[in-house]
């Protein structure tokens, strides 16, 4: 009849092509799925409860199911709360790193430290490695006040009120504080918090010899401070390491003082004496000025006497004027 006819009719050839399609994507289905049985498999006698078809679309959208698997296989088997597959492939296409943020919520639920998937996934995306931090906020690490390999100085110099210098090094116990750790300050600025307030105990001391009697003294005025707002650590303890005795700047300052006075008083002293010779010297212009005129009313003299003589004022008597 079709012979007959000419050919197959539109709805026959339509319902072929749709045929020959769904055969093609289930053959293309089946021999992705084929590659990545094994893996299916795994996940699923461990709990994972991935879907053959969300293996193959993971493939499509370009995810590794390797990576979303293993990291799925961990959560569940390390009694997380549950991650969804969803979260690890959108944190995986973000360029986040999915493996180190499923390690460091096994490490924070193993030591009972609160973590949430999407606090860690942004701590990851900012950059900041999530396990070390982790890791910090259960072991504490000592940083060391000041740094001499960032800052080239080995001590904290202050001056006590009574003018002798302190030179003071110490140690800040710190953990992490997962809640800022975007957008907190590190460790520079911990460093320089501790430093300033360190001087400024130091200098707000009646006397050093308080300060060396009792060290603590410091430490408990700079922890007064919360020193570590705004950071991404929390301050355990400061403790000071070493703290020894350096210059009399009282006494130094004095006697600069004392050496300023006294080139104060030299330069004052010398300004009189060249006042004084200024002085003689315009005396002694004045007197020879003085002496001009005595010569010069003296030289009026005898042209007076010439002219009385002319007018007939003056006669000569005796050989004596009159």
């Amino acid at each position: 009849m079709l012979l007959a006819q000419g050919g197959p009719s539109p709805v026959q050839l339509v319902t072929w092509i749709v045929i020959g399609i769904l055969v093609l994507v289930g053959m293309t289905f089946a021999v992705m799925f084929a590659a990545y049985f094994k893996l299916w498999l795994r996940g699923f006698v461990t709990g994972a409860r991935i879907s053959p078809p969300a293996l193959v679309f993971m493939k499509l959208r370009k995810v590794n199911p390797h990576v979303i698997v293993d990291t799925k296989i961990w959560s569940v088997q390390a009694g997380l709360p549950s991650v969804q597959t969803s979260a690890l492939e959108a944190h995986y296409l973000a360029g986040g790193n999915v493996q180190r943020v499923v390690r460091a919520l096994i490490a924070a639920h193993r030591a009972n430290i609160e973590l949430d998937w999407d606090t860690a996934a942004a701590i990851d995306l900012a950059g900041r490695n999530i396990i070390e931090a982790v890791q910090t906020s259960v072991d504490p690490k000592v940083i060391d006040c000041p740094d001499v390999r960032r800052h080239g100085r080995s001590t904290l110099d202050g001056v006590a009120r009574d003018g002798i210098q302190l030179k003071a090094r110490a140690r800040v116990t710190v953990r992490t504080n997962l809640s800022q750790l975007v957008g907190g300050a590190t460790e520079d600025t911990i460093i320089a918090r501790v430093g300033e307030g360190i001087v400024s105990a130091i200098g707000s001391s009646v006397s050093h010899k308080s300060v060396l009697a009792n060290p603590m003294l410091i430490a408990q005025a700079v922890m007064a401070k919360g020193l570590d707002s705004q950071t991404a650590y929390e301050i355990v303890s400061i403790d000071i390491a070493d703290i020894d005795v350096g210059d009399n700047v009282g006494a130094r300052l004095q006697a600069d003082q004392a050496e300023a006075d006294v080139r104060v008083a030299r330069a004052r002293a010398e300004q009189r004496r060249a006042e004084a010779v200024a002085r003689e010297q315009q005396m002694q212009a004045l007197t020879q000025e003085n002496r001009a005129k005595v010569v010069l009313a003296e030289a009026e003299i005898p042209k007076a006497m010439a002219d009385a003589y002319r007018q007939g004022s003056l006669r000569a008597m005796n050989g004596h004027a009159e």
